[in-house]
């Protein structure tokens, strides 16, 4: 498979990881959008959010938010963004399913 984030996920590209366990992993975000930017990922291809769809995905996407959401509480000042783009149109730029977690700084709204 030619997905970035599989050969990351198999240490076959160099990254700067804060978290991994036997499912997911989050590493440091090479073109942070706030003082904190880290990617939450399954170690597993999924392409994006739309493909976990049925009852059995359900403990993956949990734990993917449950890591996600302990990062940001511990990276964040006063609060913290949690992201998922998914398609073009939504912002995806790498066919992997994954969560920023971007904290330190004010977040303004409407995003991009």
């Amino acid at each position: 498979m030619d997905c970035l984030f599989c050969k990351i996920a198999a240490g076959e590209i160099p990254s700067k990881p804060v978290y991994r366990d036997q499912t997911v992993l989050a590493i440091e975000d090479i073109n942070p959008q706030a003082p904190t930017h880290i990617l939450v990922m399954p170690v597993t291809h999924h392409a994006n959010i739309g493909e976990l769809s049925d009852a059995a995905d359900g403990p993956l996407l949990a734990h993917l938010m449950e890591v996600a959401t302990k990062l940001g509480r511990e990276r964040g000042r006063d609060g913290y963004r949690l992201v998922m783009n998914t398609g073009e149109d939504g912002g995806q730029t790498v066919d992997h399913l994954h969560v920023h977690v971007l904290a330190g700084r004010h977040m303004t709204w409407p995003p991009g």
